[in-house]
């Protein structure tokens, strides 16, 4: 048997007429002869011809729908629609069967709930090896936009002793006793008594940490696993997840939409340029789904126009102030068609985000200056002492995908901020310190990896561009 070649290189480079062996799963076996098979290198298969005088009838048997094959033999140029090359085999050996009586997939469509069910095969089908295939795609270019732009990589603490949101909603990290922990006088837990001498948690966010680093390196991002402990079921929320946080020493919110614009389309056109298969089949098989929807549940444009919309448009930037006033001053308010309120003060929804992108303006836009109750204590106070220097960028069919500020250098503000949200200096004495020696206005954002995955694969669930995802009454493997 030859050295084993896989199908993208050999798609990509074919050499007719030489032997090669190929070595994948079998998407398909038509009349007992024309093996579909895929190795997970890329979208495409590469037909492998089965020659019944050639290859024995045992090993014929044994070829079924997902069973794991080796195939050795001629590449010749294929007659039939659909591929270029095909392998004329010359023996055949099966890895790994699949018994189809027992095996949890078929060879037919199964739905999304059914394929999370069964997480540990649902790579092997169309839709999340490409799913999949984007995801390694999303996260090679944002290390490498990075790298290319002069930024450091710094891994922040998985395990924390601040909750930088200040939601309180944290996974917390013990060795105690479970059942009989140590008590202090007060008869609460003694934290003192725990592995790290104080209550820690899993991290909701890298950002404080990534501060330190922008206050010496200048340029930071952190990329890593982030847990929020919310007890929600929609088809928007993880307890895992994974995020994206660049952190940029003497920039101001200008910059910080810059940065963000620049670097959405970036990763976005990186899958454009380098995985257009997988993209077209996913775009294919939205169009697929939607024509048994009705017209208003569809999404507002394909998913390769919903892309390209996005990289090739400039983002629209408006105060939170402006946005309020075009809100209530648009048909749907006026004729009651929002289901969420519109006055000065709210968090926006989904659905005015959506509005202002897809209707008003039809191109993503960036919301700036937001009032100061609804942000986090750290996001630097505007001169009118009611809005804060954040941002949010807003994408058609989803919304709200990056949030970000600048941050507040100003020690006195900030402990006035930290003081009014009950935020305890104690705990954030390093944190202090930053404004206190050398500190500078600097910003940066937040960008949910698989929030941007869900984007650019078109996919209806948060659960589906994650391995395996971490929900309320859900950790398996």
């Amino acid at each position: 048997m030859s050295k084993r070649i896989e199908i993208s290189a050999l798609l990509k480079n074919p050499s007719i007429g030489e032997t090669v062996t190929v070595k994948g799963w079998v998407r398909a076996f038509r009349n007992n002869q024309f093996v579909a098979l895929n190795d997970g290198s890329c979208f495409k298969n590469i037909q492998v011809v089965i020659n019944s005088e050639v290859i024995e009838e045992a090993i014929v048997k044994k070829i079924g729908f997902h069973a794991c094959i080796a195939a050795t033999g001629k590449l010749v140029e294929s007659k039939g629609a659909g591929q270029a090359i095909e392998l004329q085999a010359e023996s055949v050996a099966v890895l790994g069967e699949a018994d189809l009586n027992v095996y949890p997939l078929q060879s037919k469509k199964q739905s999304m709930e059914f394929l999370r069910e069964h997480a540990h095969f649902r790579m092997r089908t169309n839709t999340f090896s490409a799913v999949f295939r984007i995801r390694h795609a999303v996260a090679y270019a944002v290390n490498q936009y990075f790298h290319e732009n002069g930024y450091y990589y710094l891994h922040t603490p998985i395990i924390t002793g601040s909750d930088a949101e200040g939601a309180g909603e944290m996974f917390r990290v013990s060795a105690l006793d479970a059942k009989n922990p140590p008590l202090a006088e007060n008869g609460e837990v003694d934290w003192k008594q725990d592995f790290f001498g104080k209550q820690t948690n899993l991290t909701v966010s890298g950002q404080l940490q990534a501060e330190v680093g922008a206050l010496a390196l200048g340029k930071v991002y952190t990329f890593g696993p982030t847990f929020r402990a919310e007890n929600s079921n929609t088809s928007r929320h993880l307890a895992e997840f994974w995020m994206i946080e660049p952190e940029v020493a003497f920039n101001d919110i200008f910059d910080n939409m810059d940065l963000a614009e620049d670097f959405v389309k970036y990763l976005i056109n990186f899958c454009l340029n380098n995985y257009p298969d997988d993209l077209a089949f996913l775009d294919e098989r939205i169009q697929q789904m939607e024509k048994q929807m009705k017209k208003e549940d569809r999404r507002p444009m394909g998913l390769l126009e919903t892309l390209r919309f996005v990289v090739d448009n400039d983002f629209e930037r408006i105060t939170y102030t402006e946005a309020i006033d075009l809100l209530r001053n648009s048909k749907p308010y006026k004729k009651g068609r929002f289901e969420y309120e519109v006055e000065w003060g709210i968090d926006l929804q989904s659905e005015h985000e959506r509005w202002l992108v897809e209707k008003k303006f039809m191109k993503p836009v960036i919301v700036r200056d937001y009032p100061k109750d609804i942000k986090a204590f750290y996001m630097r106070m505007n001169e009118d002492d009611k809005t804060v220097a954040a941002i949010d960028v807003m994408f058609p069919g989803i919304g709200e995908v990056i949030g970000g500020s600048q941050r507040e250098e100003r020690l006195d503000k900030l402990q006035q901020r930290m003081t009014e949200m009950n935020v305890h200096e104690e705990e954030l004495q390093w944190y202090l310190d930053l404004r206190k020696f050398g500190g500078t206005p600097h910003a940066g954002f937040g960008l949910g990896f698989e929030r941007i995955i869900l984007f650019i694969t078109g996919m209806g669930n948060i659960r589906d561009v994650i391995p395996f995802p971490r929900t309320p009454g859900n950790a398996e493997f």
